[in-house]
């Protein structure tokens, strides 16, 4: 799992008296408000901001809980101090990283626990019995993990992608200066100039293209086939409308041949 953080390793250890010393766990315990202990946990983790500080207050509260669940389970000075660094180290191998890494720190919270669980000197001790271990495996899932998301969105920094791309055998694009983005204006007009002299260099062009003889000739024989074609179309579509006008005629009573608006049909007088 990448790291931010270059060279920081998370491996289980003891932890006993690593965060909190023996006097801390005193004071802790005899706090008669939770005011107090949050007081004191601020001190003791120098969050001088944690009541106006967001990320300040969220901490003193994740350490507050921590220290009073094990104040209600009766926990000795020895189970408190390695209880609260247990919690603080699995939140910061969490927010080391912006990326997900849920199952490698809850792989790591249980070799923490198992460090405080068995008696193996120097590497582990038996500080938590079975049934204590079950109390703080349940704890942490339902408040810690619970909730873990929220914490590294709240912790961790926000990635950003910075993409440059080079080529090989061309000249790098210098970067853009100040004096470049303030004439940036009347260069514009220029940029406009050299547009319409490039236009009229691809017309040049294009004219001397047409103006070759192989072009004129290809002209040529486009245009002949062309004419042909609209020739065939005028003189089919001038016998249809010649059909047409026969047609009409017939049903009047007329003649097609006579030229001119058609006369009307002689009425006969009545006499008198």
């Amino acid at each position: 799992m990448p790291s931010l953080a270059e060279g920081k390793n998370f491996k289980p250890k003891v932890l006993v008296w690593t965060d909190l010393t023996l006097d801390n766990v005193v004071d802790i315990q005899r706090s008669e408000t939770p005011e107090d202990v949050q007081s004191l946990l601020a001190d003791i983790l120098h969050l001088k901001d944690w009541k106006d500080d967001l990320r300040q207050g969220i901490l003193v509260d994740l350490y507050f809980y921590t220290v009073q669940f094990g104040k209600e389970n009766g926990f000795t000075a020895e189970q408190m101090s390695a209880w609260f660094s247990i919690i603080k180290c699995v939140h910061e191998m969490a927010v080391d990283t912006p990326y997900g890494n849920v199952e490698p720190v809850f792989e790591y919270f249980k070799g923490l626990l198992l460090c405080h669980s068995v008696k193996r000197p120097p590497y582990s001790v038996a500080l938590f019995s079975v049934d204590q271990v079950k109390k703080l495996t349940t704890y942490a899932v339902n408040t810690y993990f619970r909730h873990f998301k929220m914490y590294k969105y709240t912790f961790t920094p926000k990635v950003r992608l910075d993409l440059s791309l080079k080529y090989i055998g061309l000249p790098e694009t210098p970067e853009p200066s100040e004096v470049d983005e303030a004439d940036q204006g009347a260069d514009g007009g220029a940029e406009e100039v050299t547009s319409d002299v490039e236009k009229t260099e691809a017309e040049a062009i294009t004219v001397q293209e047409e103006d070759t003889p192989a072009v004129k000739e290809l002209k040529a024989i486009i245009t002949s086939a062309l004419s042909e074609q609209v020739q065939q179309l005028k003189t089919s579509v001038d016998q249809q409308l010649k059909a047409q006008d026969e047609e009409i005629a017939v049903k009047m009573g007329i003649s097609a041949d006579v030229s001119g608006p058609p006369k009307s049909p002689k009425t006969k007088k009545r006499g008198k």
